[in-house]
């Protein structure tokens, strides 16, 4: 079992320890943990510690333009909000505090189909959203989904292909998280001992997915989320995204591609995008890190659609290496979540100023004054250089 604390959590490591603290058990273990030995938790963050960026002098970077266009729209910083589940449950300002903080920065957020939050309630935030779907047995729930995002105003959807089962979580499995469909004694003393997180949850917290409990008969977080994942379709074949490509007009990405023969065949059926996702080290461990696969999927793709990364990515350097080896931006998915932990709302906020105030630091000691410059530097700007 890997130790939380054995993981560099980069720039949002105070975030990261506040959230630890503040959280039950049975939350910080959902949030941190991965599948079976968590190897590929280590990899997607070791996979950075191979590159670094060279320093260039003498080059004009009074101002330093992070500006981006990705999966359809236009971010003031080459970032997205992957979509969490649960988040509403680290804090009672949940996914509604995530939406104005993304609002604020001009940037992307991806809403989970395990909102806490309906996703009706999101767009008055003034976000960028798109809507994350896991597709079900039920494909008149799929259906539903697609129809209530439509109606919401929101544009884009972000369909999760690497969850065709739940792999042992052994941190879940030992709490009983998703196992149980209420509380043990032992899980209930677990909240106790965090009383600043069990009085903003009794006080304005909300104790059911709002987002999913019309397809639902059960009742609490618990019980709600094992039923519904236990309704994700194992049978889903390209033929099935087809189909939801001819019946939804709008951007659709694809998340959990790691080969470049799913991306071309991706890229066929008129796909918009994809993010590079091993699921944050919490589907098939061993995978590769995200990082590693990167460079071939893009060389592939050569340029056609817009391919963003997640997994692992904790510093500014972190950021530029991925769009130097050809992402169009980067997601991630823990660190705004460990800020909604410590801090709610202010504590996304947070995470994204440090985020960007690092890949600006970065960006001017390698001479660079865009993502644009970057983008053409590519390689170049790594070391050690391609051979």
């Amino acid at each position: 079992m890997l130790d939380n604390t054995s993981l560099d959590d980069g720039t949002f490591s105070f975030l990261a320890q506040k959230a630890r603290q503040r959280l039950p058990r049975l939350f910080s273990d959902y949030l941190d943990g991965g599948a079976h030995g968590e190897h590929t938790l280590r990899r997607n963050r070791a996979a950075f510690t191979g590159w670094s960026l060279l320093p260039r002098g003498l080059r004009n970077v009074s101002s330093i333009d992070l500006t981006t266009k990705c999966f359809g729209q236009r971010w003031n910083l080459p970032f997205f909000l992957a979509p969490v589940g649960f988040a509403g449950m680290f804090h009672s300002d949940g996914e509604v505090g995530a939406a104005r903080s993304a609002a604020q920065h001009g940037i992307g957020m991806g809403v989970s189909t395990f909102s806490i939050a309906a996703m009706e309630s999101l767009p008055g935030c003034g976000a960028n959203l798109m809507a994350q779907i896991y597709v079900l047995k039920d494909r008149a729930i799929t259906r539903d989904m697609l129809s209530r995002a439509r109606s919401c105003g929101i544009s884009g959807i972000i369909v999760t292909i690497d969850t065709a089962i739940t792999p042992l979580r052994e941190r879940d499995a030992r709490n009983g998280f998703r196992n149980l469909s209420r509380p043990t004694l032992q899980q209930v003393a677990g909240l106790l001992t965090r009383p600043a997180w069990l009085c903003d949850t009794l006080l304005h917290g909300h104790m059911t997915v709002r987002n999913i409990e019309r397809y639902t008969s059960a009742r609490g977080v618990m019980a709600q989320a094992r039923d519904i994942a236990s309704q994700i379709d194992s049978q889903l074949t390209w033929e099935d995204l087809k189909q939801l490509r001819d019946i939804w007009s709008g951007t659709l990405v694809l998340k959990g591609i790691m080969h470049p023969e799913d991306a071309l065949r991706a890229l066929k059926l008129g796909v918009d995008g994809l993010i590079i996702s091993n699921h944050g080290g919490r589907q098939l461990d061993p995978s590769p890190a995200t990082l590693d696969v990167l460079p071939t999927i893009a060389e592939a793709l050569n340029g056609r659609i817009d391919i963003v990364i997640d997994g692992g990515l904790r510093r500014g350097g972190d950021v530029l290496t991925a769009l130097a080896l050809g992402a169009t931006a980067i997601s991630f998915g823990r660190p705004w979540a460990w800020g909604l932990a410590a801090q709610g709302e202010q504590g996304i906020q947070t995470a994204i100023d440090r985020l960007a105030h690092e890949v600006r630091d970065v960006m001017a000691l390698a001479g660079l004054n865009s993502l644009t410059a970057m983008r053409q530097a590519g390689r170049a700007a790594l070391w050690p250089p391609e051979t």
